[in-house]
């Protein structure tokens, strides 16, 4: 089915040819049949809002194609990108099974496709569906462990570290960033600094430190490691 915004949305997870090892892909057929029953697909563009802070959970996204940024905002007007959302993860899983509002604002960066669960419908999903509940928890799991990541990094950090462990993740095979003449980066250095806890200011110092020691140099939106031993060396 073609959607507005270009995209070629796949309506049925059993026959998806985007199946990657996130969070339903794997599922065993049975459980399969029973959530493609439940879900709603659904295709937003480019700076669509999902959810925002406050807002009472209805239920799971399970991203398909695109990017959602997951960001909150202080009183004072400060933003902190806790993840750029990639294929394969959920979204709102935390607040669909605490049944408390969510604590994150949701923001498509592209074109996305996803899919939808109510909150109901998904709880009972999970109560009778060994696997599925599994996979849940493996995913809050590592929810919980890729935020003392962050905190941890905010705390014990420079700034060249934690930009080094960022470009890191991106070069990652499993990040999907790779393309014929770098890693595409869709971010600013504002954005950049929202994520590591940073000024825009300290970003594009940092960054242009980098380029000067040769380690790497982020041309517009394309990223090119020039000298990985030395990344990994800051970033460890």
């Amino acid at each position: 089915m073609q959607s507005p915004y270009g995209m070629e949305l796949v309506e049925n997870c059993l026959a998806c040819n985007l199946c990657s090892e996130g969070f339903f892909c794997r599922l065993p057929k049975e459980e399969m049949e029973a959530f493609q029953k439940i879900k709603f697909t659904l295709a937003y563009p480019a700076g669509a809002t999902l959810f925002v802070e406050g807002q009472t959970c209805r239920g799971i996204y399970i991203l398909c194609k695109g990017r959602v940024k997951l960001s909150a905002t202080s009183s004072q007007g400060q933003t902190l990108i806790f993840k750029i959302a990639r294929p394969g993860d959920v979204l709102g899983l935390n607040a669909t099974v605490s049944g408390t509002p969510h604590n994150t604002r949701g923001e498509t960066g592209q074109a996305c496709q996803l899919n939808f669960v109510k909150q109901a419908e998904f709880l009972q999903f999970l109560s009778e569906h060994r696997g599925a509940s599994m996979q849940a928890a493996i995913h809050l799991s590592r929810e919980c462990q890729q935020a003392y990541q962050q905190l941890r990094s905010f705390v014990m950090r420079s700034a060249p570290e934690r930009i080094a462990r960022l470009m890191l993740d991106w070069s990652l095979p499993g990040a999907g960033m790779d393309t014929p003449h770098g890693i595409k980066v869709a971010l600013t250095h504002d954005e950049i600094g929202q994520i590591i806890g940073m000024s825009r200011e300290t970003v594009t110092r940092t960054l242009a430190d980098f380029r000067k020691q040769h380690i790497a140099v982020l041309h517009g939106s394309t990223l090119l490691i020039q000298n990985m031993s030395a990344l990994r060396q800051l970033a460890t």
